[in-house]
């Protein structure tokens, strides 16, 4: 590739003779040599200050080959058209300028573009033109080199460089304009010439016509126009276009927009082979941690040491594996790079140590404890079910590793610095004498990204300037060498490594996987000519398909893939990758797991449609491709899942997602904990001094750690179906994600709203799918999803896993409409538990549908049994129910007084009557309210003297009764006095009911009566000093009713003899056998004879008035066997015979 350069230009910039030819021209053998001509160049202009007279190889390249094209096109026209050509062309500018004037020009011409003879002194000009060259008089040569000169400064494109080549001196002082005239007009009288029959000065001129300000649109046209012309010059443009495409890289760096990924059906290179799973593969969950930093955060955790892999506690994998994790990723753990380290540490990190991924060799680093270390670790873990896993890093190697030193044959490299401006005069990184090692100097000031360091091999004296590892996307790994995986020693010794790897860890993570697929290693280091080239320099080094392909006959990740499952078997493959890449990884190249990082990226920025598109296009191609999907909420080179999605609803939206999707779930370093720094790779603690949010923590352990350990359920796609999502206008909401599997007779469906807003809608019909036993794409209704019968007589109640909370639909509905759903912002339901009910004859499911009318409910079956008992639990439901027992409480006198509220009275009293007639409608009795609500009324006044009794008369309370009464002041707590209320309205409906202690048990067993109290009790708050045994206490105090009237007619001990008796009695009294001997317990006694007293206070003043010296009498009575009860029970250890016989003395 050549064009003229002129005399001044050349001075001025001091380019090397060794770039041009012999007539002058300047000649590109290759890129570099482009590279080395435009950095000439910058070397001179002050870029600082003007940026845009920078010189790029690329276009320096393209003049000189479109010269080069532009020469070769003309002696085509020769050889075709005019083999006279020049001859004639002489004879008409002899004619029309002149002899003498027309050797002037070409003096003049030579003099400012001399040839190298000339420009080095060897020939005169006279002689030069003299002289020929192959044949050709160099006088003839000259006609074509002005030609070409004219044709360059007239193109627009070129004007940057126009100082290199600039003709305006010729032509002020030479007949070159009249040169040119002349020459276009003689050309008008010439054959025509190309596909477009145009003379030949027009042709020439036509590519900078066509595309006037840009050398790479010129070099498109000669490609797409004069493609038939071009021989083997087309392969020479199309290494242009490269570096062209290389240099617009260059300057726009960086990972382009993420795309949907789109599945091409039935192709030849991409057959199915996916490699199978081990039976504990789909239910793997996956924890990652940089496990320096893990170690450090440990160690202050638990205030100790902790250094090594043997020293993680037990207690900490407790905890992963109660969370429900199965995998536990340790990145960092091989020896790492000592040169690595050197370079952080220069680069301003003091405290740094190498990358994770800047590898010295594979050996369990020694720091770590090593392997011994390791194989404790991985025992203990064993033992609580967590398999370990690593990283592979098989992209490259650290710019120090044994095999850059032994083996430096087996890294991309070149005898030559790429680029000019390189330097590498930095420290020697190598610490081993058999080599030097430098980093380009720009690396330290952060100014310049090289993509090569310099290797020394002493042994040898030989120089290689390696490539740092890279994947095109921004910059070069610049700790890390790149392997050269047309070297099939390389792909061999790479292998061995791996199956190494896998005979320590049952999972691998292959970093960078993506850069090693054909399609990719060969675009980013040898690329197709005219494809493009995303690593500097590296489009010198373009080779066609079939060359390539005779390096790299295959994939080097299915013969990875094939020789693990046959050396290393039940060892999971996960590969990091990402371009599109992903399905052809699991689905050809047999990988178990591969990156998603759609999923992260598109849910974390609300791009909910694309999101699902990407499920619809897998589903429909393969869905098996979903199931080995990795999806995660962030990558140890991404921010914290706390910074990109919150701590709030939307992340446990999106994280209920992940953890019942297929696929692994895989969660990040201190996500759990809600941590926030970003580790890098080099870190060896946490520099942010976090603590662990402990709300954050508690809310996984609710709504997502159960989730995890149902992966069985959610894992497969064989019965996985997404759905779309219909609003009541008929529209799909794409925000909402839901989809249904099933794993045996369980069942599952998982509605999501990822976005703020509210939204409502039907969950009807599944998106397209591959029925890959059919061959053919189909949907499927939600009732077929879910494996539901469709009868209208048949329910199917589900629970809510996230709230608690059961709803209840009718089949028939479900198969004709589907599931409606409201939804709050970020709002999530996890549907399980699925049972399928039968209508019974009382009509009972049906009722509980309508009443809840697509509510959700506590507990369904409840609900069922309540529903026909509505005519008592709804006036039960006015007694019991936690704003009438703190009104209840409130009423409790304080002090003593002689006045009860009425309203009180009168509002318990209709409570009762409520309570009565709802039984009797229940029961289809009549019953009457009057009697029974009398005494109600009676015994609920008498009650509210029960603590004052030694106030009722001061004048006449006897020492035992004042002690009684500050004993019930004393122990009568808000429970007691509920109780105590409690009792009198449930004995108010036994006296309307009539019925004995026994059968009235019974019936409020049925009514389901006792546990509605104790709920109340306990959600108000008064049940914590009880044991919550609400039915035995109730029971226990409608037996002990009017113990005290009966006890006037006999003895202390024949009386509570016969109370003991009374099996609702012993049964709270805990009456039991021990070592031959009858005991009760001591606790409930004391119970006992606080609720006697109260009953027996009650009866006494309900039958008398409260101040007359005959009640003063009865409570003197009572005080005294209450007091002698106690006493004798405290006496005899609560040994039931001895107590019987102390009272009887």
């Amino acid at each position: 590739m050549e064009f003229h350069v002129s005399f001044k230009a050349r001075k001025k910039y001091q380019f090397e003779d060794s770039l041009f030819s012999f007539d002058g021209n300047v000649i590109f053998a290759n890129f570099h040599a482009a590279r080395v001509f435009a950095q000439r160049i910058n070397d001179k202009r002050d870029l600082t200050a003007a940026p845009d007279l920078t010189a790029r190889a690329g276009q320096v390249n393209a003049m000189g080959l479109i010269d080069e094209i532009l020469h070769y096109v003309i002696s085509l026209y020769r050889t075709q058209k005019a083999p006279r050509l020049y001859q004639d062309l002489e004879a008409t500018l002899q004619e029309k300028l002149g002899k003498g004037k027309l050797k002037a020009l070409l003096r003049s011409f030579t003099r400012d573009f001399p040839p190298i003879v000339v420009y080095q002194g060897k020939m005169t000009i006279d002689e030069y033109l003299a002289e020929e060259t192959d044949g050709v008089p160099n006088r003839f040569s000259s006609f074509e080199e002005i030609l070409m000169l004219w044709v360059t400064n007239q193109n627009l494109a070129c004007s940057p460089y126009r100082e290199l080549f600039d003709d305006r001196a010729l032509a002020e002082k030479t007949l070159y304009p009249l040169f040119m005239t002349t020459l276009q007009e003689f050309f008008e009288s010439q054959p025509v010439f190309g596909p477009d029959n145009q003379n030949l000065v027009d042709m020439l001129r036509s590519p900078a016509i066509a595309v006037p300000d840009s050398l790479h649109g010129q070099l498109e046209y000669i490609r797409s126009r004069w493609g038939d012309l071009l021989g083997h010059y087309l392969l020479k443009l199309l290494g242009s276009l490269n570096l062209f495409a290389e240099e617009e890289q260059l300057r726009g760096m960086g990972p382009g927009p993420l795309r949907i990924p789109v599945y091409a059906r039935g192709g030849e290179l991409e057959p199915e082979r996916f490699s199978p799973d081990a039976d504990w593969m789909p239910r793997l969950v996956m924890m990652a941690k940089n496990i320096y930093v893990w170690l450090d955060q440990l160690g202050k955790r638990y205030r100790r040491p902790i250094t090594r892999l043997d020293q993680v506690p037990d207690e900490e994998l407790d905890r992963l594996a109660e969370w429900g994790f199965t995998g536990l990723w340790l990145i960092g753990l091989w020896e790492r790079s000592r040169a690595s380290a050197r370079i952080k540490q220069a680069c301003g990190n003091p405290e740094a140590i190498a990358s994770a991924y800047s590898l010295k060799e594979y050996r369990i680093a020694a720091d770590l404890g090593g392997e011994e270390a390791l194989q404790d670790l991985r025992v203990r873990c064993q033992q609580r079910g967590i398999r370990l896993a690593s990283d592979m890093v098989p992209n490259h190697m650290a710019v120090d590793s044994t095999w850059v030193i032994e083996h430096p044959d087996w890294f991309v490299s070149l005898p030559f610095s790429p680029f000019p401006s390189y330097t590498f005069n930095g420290m020697n990184l190598s610490e081993d004498g058999r080599g030097e090692i430098y980093i380009e100097d720009h690396y330290y000031d952060r100014s310049d990204a090289a993509v090569v360091f310099k290797y020394v091999e002493r042994s040898k004296e030989r120089t290689y300037y390696m490539y740092h590892g890279n994947d095109g996307t921004s910059m070069p790994w610049n700790d890390t060498a790149q392997l050269n995986y047309l070297d099939p020693n390389v792909r061999e010794a790479v292998i061995r490594t791996i199956l190494d790897v896998a005979r320590r860890f049952p999972i691998i993570r292959f970093d960078a996987a993506m850069t090693l697929a054909k399609r990719h290693y060969q675009r980013l280091w040898f690329p197709l000519p005219g494809s493009g080239c995303d690593i500097p320099s590296r489009s010198d080094f373009s080779l066609s398909q079939e060359t390539f392909n005779q390096y790299m006959p295959q994939e080097f990740w299915r013969e990875v893939v094939d020789r693990v499952a046959a050396e290393a078997p039940d060892t999971l493959l996960l590969a990091e990758a990402f371009w599109l890449m992903e399905g052809y990884f699991v689905r050809t190249l047999g990988m178990h797991r591969v990156y998603n990082s759609a999923f992260m990226n598109l849910l974390r920025d609300e791009e909910n449609a694309k999101y699902r598109q990407v499920m619809k296009n897998t589903l429909e191609f393969d869905p098996e491709i979903l199931k080995r999907f990795v999806n995660f909420m962030n990558n140890p080179d991404e921010q914290t899942a706390a910074m990109q999605f919150g701590k709030g609803d939307k992340y446990f939206g999106i994280c209920t997602l992940m953890a019942t999707m297929p696929g692994l779930p895989m969660f990040g370093h201190g996500q759990i904990e809600g941590f926030t720094e970003k580790y890098g790779m080099e870190y060896k603690r946490a520099y942010w001094d976090e603590q662990s949010d402990q709300g954050l923590m508690d809310r996984h352990a609710w709504q997502i750690f159960p989730l995890l350990k149902k992966r069985s359920l959610f894992a497969n796609v064989e019965r996985f179906y997404l759905y779309d999502f219909y609003d009541s206008e008929g529209m799909v909401d794409e925000n909402v994600f839901a989809y249904s599997n099933r794993a045996g007779e369980e069942r599952s469906l998982v509605v999501y709203h990822n976005r703020f807003g509210d939204t409502a809608g039907w969950v009807r019909t599944s998106a397209s799918f591959m029925d890959k036993q059919k061959g053919i794409v189909q949907q499927v209704d939600l009732r077929t999803g879910l494996d539901l019968p469709g009868g209208r007589h048949t329910f199917v109640i589900f629970r809510d896993a996230l709230s608690g909370l059961q709803y209840i639909r009718n089949c028939g509905e479900v198969a004709r409409q589907g599931l409606y759903v409201q939804l709050d912002a970020y709002r999530a339901h996890v549907f399980l538990d699925f049972q399928i009910v039968e209508e019974d004859e009382k009509g009972s499911w049906q009722q509980v549908h309508d009443a809840l009318n697509g509510r959700g409910i506590a507990d369904m079956k409840a609900l069922q049994w309540q529903l026909p008992l509505r005519p008592v639990l709804k006036p039960l439901g006015e007694i019991l129910n936690g704003s009438y027992f703190h009104y209840l409480v409130e009423q409790r006198p304080r002090v003593y007084t002689e006045i009860v509220p009425e309203p009180f009275l009168n509002e318990a009293v209709h409570k009762l009557e409520n309570l009565i007639r709802g039984a009797a409608e229940l029961l289809g009795r009549e019953l009457d309210c009057t009697k029974p609500c009398a005494e109600f009324r009676s015994k609920l006044m008498a009650l509210f003297y029960v603590e004052w009794l030694d106030a009722l008369r001061p004048d006449l309370a006897l020492p035992e009764l004042r002690e009684l009464s500050s004993h019930l002041r004393l122990h009568t707590s808000p429970y007691t006095w509920l109780a105590a209320i409690g009792w009198l309205f449930m004995e108010g409906l036994r006296s309307a009911l009539s019925m004995d202690v026994e059968r009235f048990g019974s019936l409020l067993d049925e009514w389901r009566v006792f546990p509605l109290i104790e709920e109340t009790l306990q959600k108000a708050g008064f049940l914590k000093e009880m044991d919550g045994d609400i039915r035995a206490s109730l029971l226990f105090m409608n037996s002990i009713e009017g113990w005290l009237k009966k006890s006037s007619r006999t003895s202390p001990g024949t009386s509570m003899g016969s109370l003991l008796m009374d099996p609702k009695v012993r049964e709270f009294l805990k009456v039991n056998d021990y070592k031959g001997k009858t005991w009760f317990n001591q606790e409930r006694a004391e119970t006992a004879f606080l609720w006697m007293a109260f009953e027996g206070a009650m009866e006494v003043l309900q039958r008398s008035k409260p101040t007359a010296k005959q009640t003063q009498r009865q409570l003197e009575r009572l005080s005294t066997l209450i007091m002698q009860f106690q006493n004798t029970a405290e006496a005899c250890g609560y040994e039931l015979q001895r107590f019987q016989e102390l009272l009887d003395q």
